[in-house]
């Protein structure tokens, strides 16, 4: 089966900031994302667990979408201005998609 290289951009946040990182998907016109909850992980200032959370405050969220390679720096750029003044991480990746023009 053909399949076509494209990137994938993976958005870790703080769930009060997935409203604000949506926005930005929505205005740099990326045509589909998926938003998943993180239960644990590890990171600089240690290990961290949903368990015990009351809320949205705390909770990390997971933000993806596929975009072509092209217009990687033009979705990034203001990811970038929002993410570097909070909590979260920001990775690129290569992906290979089935359905080019989904992307």
């Amino acid at each position: 089966m053909k399949t076509h290289p494209k990137k994938r951009i993976e958005i870790m946040v703080e769930a009060p900031l997935v409203a604000r990182v949506l926005a930005l998907l929505d205005e740099q016109n990326v045509s589909g994302y998926t938003v998943l909850p993180a239960i644990a992980g590890r990171g600089r200032s240690g290990s961290w667990h949903r368990d015990g959370l009351v809320g949205q405050a705390g909770a990390v969220v997971q933000i993806f979408c596929v975009v072509d390679d092209s217009r990687v720096d033009e979705v990034l750029e203001p990811l970038f201005k929002l993410v570097s003044r909070q909590i979260g991480i920001v990775c690129v990746s290569d992906v290979q998609v089935i359905r080019p023009d989904h992307f």
